[in-house]
C-alpha cells in the first residue's frame, strides 16, 4: 500500500468503508495516523474493531482533525458532513487528495490524470496498457481498478494513471498532474451541481487548475468544438502547455482497422488521446501502435459478446447518457440499410434524445425498457420503428426475433440503470447472460 510520513501523528475521520474507504483507513493506520472510521453498515465496521476509533464524524468534535475523508459517492451539495466539518475548519477530502499529499515520499514518478464525461475509463486503461507494452512501470487507479492507496508504490520512473470523475476532483486540492487529459464535457450528474452545467464544467477544469507551471494539458476535440471558452482560456494561459487533438491528429492520420478493442469514432478519440500521452512520455510510435492493436477493451463498453447466426451482440451498458450512446450508434451504417437493433432505456438524464436525434437513420428498430422506456419510444418513433418492452428480457427477445443476418443487437441504454438494476455492471452482465443463453440454445 501507499503510506507517507505526512500522515503520521495526524487525526483523520473516514466516512464510508467500502473499497476506497477501507484502503484509506489501512494506509493511514500504516502511516501512523490516528483514525476515526464510520460506516452505517455494521459488517463494514467489523474489520476495524479494536484497530481505530469507530464513530460517526457527524457526532464527534472534529477540532484538530487534518481532514474528513469521504467517498466520491457522498453528495457534497446535500450531505451534512460538508457544513459540519466547516464548523471546525476541517477540509472534506478524498483518497486522491491523500495520494497527492503522499507523493513526496514515493520514488520519483509521473502522474497522468484523465477526466471527461465520456471515455475516461477506456482512455485510462489504454494509457496504462500502452505504458506496460513499452515496459514502463505503471498502475491505474482512481475511478477504475483498485483503490490507489491500496496499491504498491511504483519504482523510480513509474507512472500513476488516474481516471478522475468530477466527484473525485471535488475532493482533491493538490494533485499536480504531469499530464492532464480533458476529453469532453457534456451535461451529466447535474443533480450534484444544483442543475448548473457551468458548475459541473468548472469541476472538470479544476484538474488543470491544480497543475504547476509548464505541465501538459491534452484537450479532446470535443472541448475545442463545444467548450470553446474553457479551451480559449487555457490556450491564452502561460501556466500550462496545451496540446489539442483537433490540431495534432487530423481524423485521417490514424487507421483503426487493426484495433479490435477500439471500434467506433469515440474510441478513435480515446486512442488519439492515449497516443498523445505516449508521445508526452517519449514512447516509441511502434510500441504505441502495438498497444492499440493488443488492447482488448473494457467490459460494458462496446463489448462484442458474440456473433450468433450472423447477428452480432454488443454490450455497451456503460453508456448512461445520450452523448455516450451516440458514437456507439454512429459506428454502424445509416440508411438505406440500417443494421442496429437498439435496446435503450432506464432512468433518462434528458427529456429527449439530445445528440441521438440525428442518428435515427442508423436504427433498424428500437426496443425500449425501464422507467422512461415509453418516453424513449415516443421520441424515437417518428424517425425509426420503436416499441416499449418494459424489461431487458422482453426487449432482447424482440430485438433478436426481428434481427436478420448482418444486423447488430446493440445494448446501449443512454440512461442510468438504478430503476431495474444494481448498477451498469449488473445491467451489462444480465445482457451477457441473455446472449450466452441464446448461444447455448442455438
Amino acid at each position: 500500500m501507499i503510506t507517507s510520513a505526512a500522515f503520521a501523528g495526524k487525526r483523520y475521520a473516514v466516512l464510508g468503508l467500502a473499497r476506497s474507504g477501507a484502503a484509506t483507513v489501512e494506509a493511514l493506520l500504516a502511516s501512523g495516523a490516528q483514525v476515526t472510521a464510520w460506516d452505517e453498515r455494521e459488517e463494514a465496521r467489523e474489520a476495524f474493531v479494536g484497530r481505530c476509533e469507530l464513530a460517526d464524524p457527524l457526532q464527534i468534535d472534529l477540532t484538530g482533525f487534518a481532514g474528513v475523508v469521504v467517498s466520491p459517492g457522498v453528495p457534497l451539495n446535500t450531505h451534512p458532513i460538508a457544513p459540519y466539518a466547516a464548523k471546525f475548519d476541517v477540509p472534506v477530502i478524498g483518497d486522491i487528495e491523500l495520494f497527492a499529499q503522499a507523493r513526496a515520499d514515493l520514488p520519483p514518478h509521473k502522474v497522468v490524470g484523465i477526466t471527461g464525461t465520456n471515455g475516461k475509463s477506456t482512455t485510462t486503461a489504454l494509457v496504462h496498457h500502452i505504458l506496460q507494452t513499452a515496459g514502463v512501470p505503471s498502475v491505474m487507479g482512481g475511478n477504475i481498478g483498485e483503490p490507489i492507496l491500496g496499491q504498491d508504490p511504483l519504482p523510480e520512473g513509474g507512472v500513476y494513471v488516474l481516471e478522475l470523475s468530477s466527484y473525485q476532483i471535488d475532493l482533491t486540492f493538490s494533485l499536480d498532474c504531469d499530464v492532464a487529459v480533458l476529453l469532453n464535457i457534456t451535461p451529466d450528474h447535474l443533480d450534484r451541481y444544483d442543475g448548473d452545467f457551468e458548475k459541473y464544467a468548472a469541476s472538470k477544469e479544476r484538474l488543470i487548475e491544480m497543475q504547476s507551471y509548464a505541465q501538459l494539458v491534452i484537450f479532446g476535440e470535443h472541448v475545442f468544438l463545444h467548450n470553446r471558452p474553457l479551451y480559449d482560456r487555457w490556450m491564452r494561459s502561460e501556466n500550462v502547455c496545451v496540446w489539442c487533438m483537433a490540431h495534432l491528429f487530423p481524423h485521417n492520420s490514424l487507421k483503426s482497422d487493426d484495433w479490435p478493442g477500439l471500434q467506433g469514432p469515440h474510441n478513435r478519440e480515446n486512442a488519439f488521446a492515449a497516443g498523445l500521452v505516449g508521445e508526452a512520455f517519449n514512447i516509441d510510435d511502434e510500441l504505441t501502435a502495438q498497444g492499440l492493436r493488443t488492447f482488448s477493451g473494457l467490459p460494458h463498453r462496446m463489448e462484442r459478446i458474440a456473433e450468433i447466426a450472423d447477428v452480432t451482440f454488443i454490450n455497451d451498458s456503460k453508456a448512461t447518457n445520450a452523448d455516450s450512446t451516440a458514437p456507439a450508434i454512429a459506428a454502424f451504417p445509416p440508411a438505406p440499410d440500417p443494421r442496429v437493433r437498439w435496446i435503450v432505456g432506464g432512468m433518462a438524464k434528458e427529456d429527449d434524445l439530445g445528440s441521438l436525434a440525428g442518428l435515427m437513420d442508423h436504427v433498424a428498430g428500437a426496443y425500449t425498457i425501464g422507467r422512461d422506456g415509453e418516453m424513449f419510444a415516443q421520441a424515437i418513433q417518428p424517425a425509426a420503428p420503436a416499441q416499449y418492452c418494459e424489461t431487458l428480457g422482453q426487449a432482447f427477445a424482440k430485438a433478436h426475433g426481428d434481427a436478420r443476418a448482418g444486423d447488430v443487437v446493440l445494448f446501449s441504454p443512454a440512461a442510468a440503470s438504478f430503476d431495474q438494476f444494481r448498477d451498469f455492471e449488473d445491467r451489462g452482465q444480465q445482457f451477457r447472460d441473455l446472449v450466452h443463453a441464446l448461444g447455448e440454445a442455438a
